[in-house]
């Protein structure tokens, strides 16, 4: 069952409509999240809004939003007026324009969402624009309204669906001139470009997301783990080891290029290895594991286990942190 969206209202083309669905393709609700707590109790904290004049707590009926005009000057706005300020992206996404995706500055690029019709009666229309955009290499530019603010949001099928993304204002994207400026105009020798382009060859392959790790989410698990089990840690900061200053670039990449050469073919990763002493967790941490992995592991004990015991490793649910 799909999740409950996040946007709902019309997908239009020109006098063509249909009801639509919107949700964020993408999450980080996998990621290991804290919370402050106090490390005496090891209760949750809870902050507290007080007047920055008056230090007193402030109750939530008497809460509101300011514009600051000058320095502790503000202008109180309603939440009423803001509802006031209708415009037909709020329940629609009118696609105004196509243009070529290739077009498009990666810059621009914000928020993926999928979208699929939200209603039986609509499905043809969607599938209508949807398979007119198929093959063309065009995305169709449309205005919507999410979290309060008015966004450009450029729409490409995807499967049997649609993908929307949302695109960023000018003004919002830094100008690239600014960091690159004071790079120098350098003429690459012939030879070392060649060698460098050899070293890209090596190195190509296809794209696979599959592949991506993230090394600190790795460790910050194996972390939790060792905390849980009570195995001592290492504490502070490891000094970083700053790659070696290139005194002659020419004989590095020479090198590069063997070492690519000598390279042995990638061997499959072992498991791994059993930290020594460790016990059983009764509780392990659930690090980033896919749905299914996570569902097969769940297991409920049908009766309380001793610290001695081996059990089969089970994944809980960590909490997540309130958005």
């Amino acid at each position: 069952m799909a999740p409950r969206a996040y946007w709902k209202g019309y997908l239009k083309l020109s006098l063509v409509s249909c009801p639509i669905a919107v949700n964020p393709a993408a999450s980080s609700s996998e990621r290991v999240s804290f919370r402050q707590i106090n490390r005496h109790t090891r209760h949750r904290l809870r902050q507290q809004l007080v007047d920055e004049v008056t230090r007193e707590p402030v109750d939530a009926a008497d809460r509101g939003k300011g514009y600051e005009v000058a320095k502790n000057e503000f202008i109180l706005i309603e939440d009423e007026e803001l509802e006031a300020l209708e415009i037909e992206s709020n329940h629609t996404i009118e696609i105004d324009s196509f243009v070529p995706a290739a077009q498009i500055d990666k810059r621009y690029y914000d928020n993926p969402y999928y979208i699929v019709p939200n209603d039986k009666v609509g499905q043809e229309a969607f599938a209508v624009i949807r398979d007119a955009m198929k093959g063309k290499a065009m995305v169709g530019l449309g205005r919507v309204v999410m979290a309060k603010r008015e966004r450009v949001i450029a729409l490409e099928p995807h499967g049997k669906g649609l993908i929307g993304t949302t695109l960023r204002y000018p003004s919002e994207v830094r100008n690239a001139e600014e960091y690159f400026e004071e790079i120098p105009d350098i003429k690459v020798p012939g030879e070392m470009l060649k060698l460098a382009e050899h070293i890209l060859e090596t190195k190509s392959g296809d794209f696979d997301p599959l592949q991506f790790k993230d090394h600190y989410e790795e460790a910050l698990v194996e972390l939790l783990r060792k905390k849980q089990a009570h195995i001592p840690v290492k504490k502070g900061k490891e000094e970083f080891a700053a790659p070696a200053n290139v005194i002659n670039l020419m004989d590095a990449l020479r090198r590069s290029v063997q070492a690519g050469r000598a390279a042995p073919p990638p061997q499959q990763k072992k498991g791994k290895k059993r930290i020594e002493g460790q016990k059983e967790m009764l509780l392990p941490i659930e690090g980033k594991q896919s749905a299914g992995e996570v569902s097969a592991r769940k297991v409920k004990p049908s009766r309380p286990l001793r610290e001695a015991e081996e059990v089969p490793a089970r994944a809980v649910s960590k909490r997540r942190s309130s958005r």
